[in-house]
């Protein structure tokens, strides 16, 4: 091909130049999001959206044609990008819902660099050319001059009819698609977009809520219960401290690095208690914030949008309320401003007498957007001091944030040396925040202990979410990962959590294996407590006391994801072309999840759901 100056280049028709360029962009975010790289599809799927632009600036625009080609040009290529980048880090394609969160992006902006990879930027570099050509002032006079030239109108027109056709045969036999990465591909990204934004919610489909009842969920679940559960109210009055690790996946508990603990506290933690290690996350696009809803309310996520801003307006049924109701006295602790995520909102929804936020905590010793993990258990300690002097027990759900996402915590943190095929990888920083972490922890349970309130305290201690998304590692990231557990990195592996339940005098040295997760916690909290949830409605389940589980899960998962006894279901364009992905310390390989257990993991959505969006709203 001979070569063509960039001025020759940029004096190409502007439907035609920025066809190519919007091509080349689309086939980057192929590359990067979908399993099988680069199809032909991509010629019939994005390219008449493109046009759909195009023919319209040609028909309707008389002047400044150049500038709305331009204007065009950077709106796809922001929507690109953003895909791209919000694939990164969840691994599942944005849409217009995540406008909700871009007030929370510059408190996250590293979390945000450390997903860029260099030629992602590749991505605007026409925008730096032709704004060089722009400039030069005779060379961008010649490109707006050939801008001007009158198409043919009837052409046009008849195109526009084409590429409205294509996007429509791209859209409408795909809509029945259960995965959305699947739907994507197969509508094309941008049609997905436009699909996803015109797309009405039918509330029609919503159960009315008299006809949810904690018997139906039951059934659908094929739970029995007991009548005399194991357990009940051993915990009875002990205070109940829940807290809540960041980012902190099962794979480190009991994990050695050349011989180096990582996390000793968690492993002795685990080692003298009740100890979950098939316990999952089930959070979505809000992670930390939907944790705490969904651990304090035993309600799933909400289909789009956290649970902070899609469920803060109503009076939510919770865990603070029901042992409020015993004569607990409730409260949270979180060392961010109670503004992010809406925390305010969700408090106030969930029914906490009190939260305590960076006004209690200080601005002093802060890593990323807020005091360390050291003044967040030394200051709440102090605190739950006061409260158990004060005689009535209490709740204290406690939310740790050091270890957070990038990991790139400071040198005056580290608690361990890496050896050297760690260093400068991102397994390698989060290997180290959470060995900081754990070393914080350590000192928040001596502190109990000294205080005299260990022994009188149920700790149930969870991760809230992943921190290693297998969509955001690289080859060295992922060998390394592949060294830790034995086997491929995987998708059962990367939601996997820990539990750990302790208290002195109650629990024992006991590994439970059986399938859990976030929603089971507020069921087998209430069975050890004795609080009764027979005016609750709970799609979680006692763990104590039952041994098979089903989790629908969201977010990070395509829609119609689920979690079984023994594997891991991720649905196609429905269950028939689904993957199953067995549970590998299950050893397992030949399960497969039944479409009988797909439908009624659908159902438990739809009836949570249906359940939340129907309870009274806050006045």
């Amino acid at each position: 091909m001979p070569y063509m100056h960039p001025a020759r280049l940029l004096r190409m028709r502007p439907f035609i130049f920025f066809t190519i360029l919007l091509l080349i962009k689309s086939a980057l975010a192929y590359f990067v999001i979908f399993d099988g790289g680069l199809s032909w599809t991509i010629l019939v799927t994005e390219i008449p959206f493109f046009w759909l632009l195009f023919c319209l600036i040609e028909l309707f625009a008389s002047k400044r044609k150049l500038g709305l080609y331009l204007g065009a040009n950077l709106f796809v290529t922001a929507i690109i990008f953003a895909v791209i980048m919000y694939y990164k880090y969840y691994g599942v394609i944005v849409t217009y819902h995540a406008l909700e969160q871009v007030n929370q992006v510059t408190a996250v902006k590293n979390s945000v660099f450390s997903l860029l990879d260099p030629y992602y930027l590749f991505i605007f570099l026409d925008v730096i050319v032709i704004g060089f050509v722009l400039f030069r002032k005779q060379m961008g006079l010649n490109w707006k001059s050939s801008s001007r030239t009158k198409a043919n109108r009837k052409l046009v027109s008849v195109l526009l009819v084409f590429s409205l056709v294509l996007c429509f045969f791209s859209i409408y036999p795909n809509r029945a698609s259960m995965n959305e990465i699947v739907k994507a591909e197969d509508m094309g990204i941008l049609n997905y977009e436009l699909y996803t934004l015109f797309k009405k919610k039918n509330d029609a489909d919503l159960v009315h809520a008299d006809e949810i009842t904690q018997e139906s969920i039951d059934s659908i679940k094929n739970i029995t219960v007991p009548a005399e559960p194991q357990y009940w109210k051993a915990a009875a009055g002990k205070n109940v401290i829940i807290l809540q690790l960041e980012a902190f996946q099962n794979f480190l508990i009991g994990l050695k690095i050349d011989g180096q603990e990582v996390t000793p506290n968690m492993n002795k933690l685990a080692r003298e208690n009740f100890y979950f290690s098939h316990f999952f996350q089930q959070v979505g696009q809000g992670n930390t914030s939907d944790a705490e809803f969904v651990v304090n309310t035993s309600f799933y996520i909400p289909p789009q949008g956290a649970a902070t801003q899609v469920y803060a307006d109503k009076v939510l049924p919770s865990l603070p309320r029901l042992l409020g109701k015993e004569g607990y006295d409730t409260a949270t602790f979180h060392t961010n401003v109670v503004e992010f995520w809406n925390r305010s909102g969700l408090y106030k929804a969930l029914g906490f007498d009190r939260y305590y936020d960076q006004d209690f905590f200080g601005t002093d010793d802060t890593v990323f957007f807020g005091p360390t993990d050291e003044v967040l258990y030394a200051k709440t300690a102090e605190e739950l001091d006061r409260m158990n002097k004060a005689g009535a027990p209490f709740y204290a759900q406690v939310i740790s944030m050091t270890a957070h996402h990038p990991f790139s915590i400071p040198e005056r943190k580290y608690k361990m040396t890496l050896p050297e095929r760690y260093e400068g990888t991102f397994v390698g920083d989060y290997i180290r925040s959470q060995n900081y972490a754990d070393y914080a922890i350590g000192l928040f349970i001596d502190d109990l202990k000294k205080r005299g309130i260990w022994d009188n305290s149920l700790l149930v201690v969870y991760g809230d979410h992943l921190g290693l998304p297998i969509y955001s590692l690289h080859r060295d990231d992922k060998e390394l990962m592949e060294e830790i557990y034995g086997h491929e990195y995987g998708f059962a592996d990367m939601i996997n959590i820990p539990l750990v339940i302790a208290s002195p005098g109650i629990t024992t040295p006991r590994e439970f294996k059986q399938t859990g997760g976030q929603v089971d916690i507020l069921p087998t909290l209430a069975n050890l407590t004795g609080v009764s949830v027979k005016d609750h409605i709970l799609f979680g389940q006692d763990l104590l006391n039952q041994t098979s589980n089903l989790l629908p899960q969201r977010y990070y998962l395509p829609s119609g994801s689920l979690i079984t006894d023994n594997t891991l279901f991720v649905p196609g364009t429905g269950f028939e072309d689904g993957s199953n992905y067995p549970i590998p310390q299950l050893g397992n390989k030949d399960s497969a999840a039944t479409s009988d257990q797909f439908d009624r993991a659908l159902k438990l959505l739809l009836l949570s759901d249906s359940y939340v969006s129907q309870l009274p709203d806050l006045e």
